[in-house]
């Protein structure tokens, strides 16, 4: 085993105001730290040495980071505060405009914003200077601009920064997630109905002595299917998942919405039930209700093994009433497509209707090619993106229209090539 040199912290340097000042970006960017907490890792510093950054970055994370969850933001601000020479250039970039075409800025990772923003709290963006060449003036076409609004619902939820996601949560809040009734077969007394009743209309001639003076009518009862969603929380789907969960959260609790009820199910290794949670009227107190019932939160993903537990335990229970079922997943499975494709096809042929929603199909160059994609793409009605609040509205089509398949057919044309 490797040792390295003990290296104690210097009362009077200023490694002890860095970790301090790393912790207020970290909470400043959602994190649960307290001063508590700074103490701990200062005196952690101290005991295990900083010789080697790995070590480094070990010690602060096991000081500060208590949930999967924030891993993600940590990292990055652990990268943009110790790693980076040039962070402050690099976040300034970061939140400063640019003009497409001219001076385009790169992508920024998931968690980057909310990382510059905790590090440059309370600091302006540098100002940009015009070139402008003598003589020439420059008009600017805004007719055709993307409002604050419409820039929110086609952006990126791994893209967001922590302002952004908080009002990205307020907007997926008043989505309408419409349903349309199902036609039961069975009747019920309407007098413009279009199916005679005969039962009724001889209670009817009873009455007058057998003489019929009038035929009486029925219509179909209506009844409203079971929303069912099975939700990835594999370390890939995790920032997205939370959404759709904040999604399904509005749907349950919304007043009128038409569906009987509304299960959840989240899976990773394995499949969790947390209906009961997405039940509660916070949606801050669900979802941490709901996190600590699935212990595997940002690990593994076992789509298979998943289906098949939900087609064994759950199928019969919740899906009895023509119900439409959600699968929100990437299809990056690690059981074999075997298993995969026969859960999935009893999935479907218990289900009214199975909608996949995919955050991957955001790219151009989506393509079918991994072998969870293509065990799952033959075995779904409908085949949409699930990445930003225009998609999740763009469900209501979904849901609307029976013969809605999204980009199946154009995937299943590249499957056939």
């Amino acid at each position: 085993m490797a040792t390295y040199a003990d290296l104690p912290v210097n009362p009077d340097g200023k490694l002890a105001e860095n970790i301090t000042h790393f912790a207020r970006a970290l909470r400043k960017a959602g994190l649960p730290v307290g001063s508590g907490r700074v103490v701990d890792a200062i005196r952690a510093v101290e005991a295990a040495g900083f010789s080697e950054k790995r070590d480094f970055y070990a010690t602060l994370q096991a000081c500060f980071v208590s949930k999967p969850e924030h891993r993600a933001v940590f990292g990055q601000i652990f990268r943009l505060y110790w790693r980076d020479p040039q962070f402050l250039e690099h976040m300034m970039g970061l939140l400063t405009p640019m003009v497409r075409g001219v001076n385009e800025s790169p992508e920024a990772q998931a968690a980057e914003r909310r990382a510059a923003e905790a590090l440059l709290d309370g600091a302006e963006a540098p100002e940009r200077e015009d070139v402008e060449e003598e003589g020439e003036e420059v008009e600017f076409d805004a007719t055709l601009t993307f409002s604050t609004d419409e820039r929110l619902k086609a952006m990126d939820f791994e893209q967001m920064s922590t302002e952004e996601i908080a009002a990205a949560k307020r907007a997926i809040a008043k989505l309408d997630l419409p349903v349309r009734p199902i036609a039961s077969r069975r009747t019920v007394a309407a007098p413009r109905g279009r199916i005679a009743d005969w039962r009724g209309t001889m209670r009817s001639a009873m009455r007058t002595g057998g003489e019929v003076e009038r035929l009486s009518y029925s219509r179909r009862r209506e009844r409203w299917p079971n929303l069912v969603a099975l939700c990835d929380i594999s370390g890939s789907m995790s920032s997205y998942s939370r959404m759709v969960l904040h999604f399904l959260h509005a749907a349950a609790n919304a007043k009128g919405a038409g569906w009987a009820a509304v299960h959840a199910f989240t899976f990773g290794t394995r499949l969790t039930n947390i209906t009961r949670h997405m039940r509660a009227r916070d949606v801050d107190a669900a979802l941490r209700a709901a996190g600590r019932e699935a212990e595997d939160w940002e690990g593994g993903t076992r789509i298979g093994a998943s289906l098949h537990a939900f087609n064994r335990d759950w199928s019969r229970r919740v899906l009895g009433q023509g119900a439409v079922v959600l699968l929100i997943t990437d299809g990056l499975d690690r059981d074999g497509a075997a298993m995969l494709a026969r859960e999935a096809e009893r999935l479907r042929l218990s289900a009214r209707k199975l909608i996949w929603i995919n955050p991957l199909l955001r790219w151009d160059g989506f393509a079918p090619k991994a072998q969870g994609v293509r065990a799952l793409l033959p075995n779904v009605d409908s085949f949409r993106a699930g990445h930003s609040i225009a998609s999740l509205e763009d469900l209501a089509v979904a849901l609307t229209r029976a013969d809605d398949r999204g980009d199946k057919d154009r995937l299943m044309a590249m499957l056939a090539d």
